[in-house]
């Protein structure tokens, strides 16, 4: 029997091994090289064919680290657009996720065939061209999250074939046309606002609120407004034929001159009114998508920002039910009372050793958050991202200190490192926000370790830096 457990604890030990040595496919990893040399970027990622795919910034591997499920690449100032041959080669990719950059060009069409895709964000780029119909090949899409971009054309009707379909945006673009029937139950945001739609509303979307259609001055039909066509309709039972030779013998009835000259009149006044306000929306549109692409780095969304006439995605990567994954624009918690509001534009800078954090001002202000208690130098949060990664946000109150100086001692106190000491991580200034970054310790805070009665293995030597 020992021979035997000897052989079954060799054998535990080189699977182990193995799983621990796996690496995607030669062919994704060259594909992400590709993809990344060929788009400019600001941050710098840290990608390196000498180490593993799996424990790149932004990608995410299956439970076997065998190949790449996950890409997430939000906010990091991505320039161009998408060359083919790069990300549609990830066979296995299930959510893509390069929302907040500034990506340009049309959808790639091998994006399109990629069977297991099940979320694509796009939102707040510079997207342009027509939606591909071949977006109907993804089937096991559910979320799909194109705001803010500069989409034309018709939205394609395939989009009503796709059964796993749960969220929908496509608000704040060029769209022209008719909405399509999208019949599919289980759709539970959907977002059209602020396009050149026109028609009546299909009844299978009628379900959903106003704001959800608004901006389409051509649009009628529950739950705006009803449509009334100018002329109208022929009563029922009254065919082209009525009243003609070999007719029923009813007589055709006429529009006095005074009635049809009124008619007349009153399209045209109608016409005249619709084509100023198209003139006007057209213009106040122009001037958001200018305001809009002067925010930082030259981002659609400006985070922290109020008074913007569209609001910022509150589903898709975060729409509806599917607030689950790091890129859904989940409700704001604490965290966002904290840094939100100030109508500034700044950003989250990293200092120390913490630029291979993939989170943004963005994700801490949409993170859950929870007070953990306040001191004389502020407030300290408890904050969750949406990709599970849990990290301690204080709130400066009352510091009267110029920019350059703050910045100037937060990259000194990035810079310490010490066993007995929890560095910052990063950090946010404005005028009426300061903000600090730290790691989370579950064991609670230094003053709970002092003073509470609880087993001295729960200490330990880390502390907060005081900035």
């Amino acid at each position: 029997m020992a021979p035997a457990a000897a052989l079954l604890l060799a054998c535990a030990v080189a699977a182990l091994a193995c799983l621990a040595l796996a690496d995607p496919p030669a062919s994704e990893q060259t594909a992400l090289l590709a993809f990344l040399a060929a788009v400019p970027h600001e941050r710098k990622l840290g990608w390196s064919a000498s180490t593993p795919a799996c424990a790149w910034v932004g990608v995410t591997c299956d439970a076997a680290n065998s190949t790449v499920v996950k890409l997430r690449l939000p906010g990091i100032g991505l320039v161009g657009p998408i060359l083919p041959g790069t990300l549609g080669r990830l066979a296995n990719l299930q959510v893509l996720s390069l929302r907040a950059n500034r990506v340009s060009g049309t959808i790639p069409d091998d994006l399109l065939r990629l069977s297991a895709l099940r979320s694509l964000f796009l939102q707040d780029n510079a997207v342009s061209g027509a939606i591909p119909p071949g977006v109907s090949g993804l089937a096991a899409l559910e979320r799909l999250v194109l705001s803010h971009n500069n989409l034309s054309g018709p939205i394609p009707f395939a989009l009503g074939g796709l059964a796993a379909l749960r969220a929908l945006r496509l608000d704040g673009n060029w769209l022209s046309g008719k909405i399509p029937s999208i019949a599919n139950p289980g759709l539970r945001a959907f977002n059209v606002s602020n396009n050149m739609l026109n028609g009546s509303i299909p009844r299978a979307l009628s379900r959903f609120p106003t704001d959800t259609f608004a901006g389409n001055l051509q649009l009628c039909g529950t739950p705006l407004p009803p449509c009334s066509p100018f002329f109208p309709s022929p009563a029922p039972g009254m065919g082209p034929s009525d009243g003609a030779p070999g007719g029923t013998g009813r007589k055709k009835k006429k529009l006095s001159t005074a009635a049809i000259v009124g008619i007349i009149v009153a399209a045209v006044a109608v016409a005249l009114l619709l084509l100023l306000l198209a003139i006007v929306f057209c213009c106040k549109k122009r001037a958001r998508r200018g305001a809009r692409m002067e925010g930082p780095k030259g981002t659609a969304a400006a985070v922290g920002q109020t008074g913007t006439t569209r609001p910022p995605a509150a589903s898709g990567e975060g729409t509806g039910t599917a607030s689950s994954p790091k890129d859904d624009a989940g409700t704001s918690g604490a965290v966002a009372a904290a840094g939100g509001g100030t109508g500034e534009t700044s950003r989250l800078v990293f200092v120390g050793k913490s630029a291979g954090y993939s989170f943004d001002l963005e994700d801490l202000l949409r993170a859950s958050a929870e007070v953990l208690g306040k001191g004389s130098a502020g407030t300290s949060y408890k904050a969750v991202l949406e990709e599970g990664t849990t990290v301690v946000v204080k709130r400066l109150k009352e510091v009267a200190v110029a920019q350059r100086e703050f910045e100037a001692h937060m990259e000194a106190v990035g810079g310490v490192e010490h066993r007995n000491l929890l560095p910052v991580h990063a950090y946010y200034f404005s005028k009426d926000e300061k903000l600090l970054v730290y790691d989370y310790l579950p064991a609670g805070s230094l003053s709970a370790m002092l003073h509470s009665q609880s087993s001295p293995s729960l200490l330990q030597p880390k502390l907060y830096c005081i900035a």
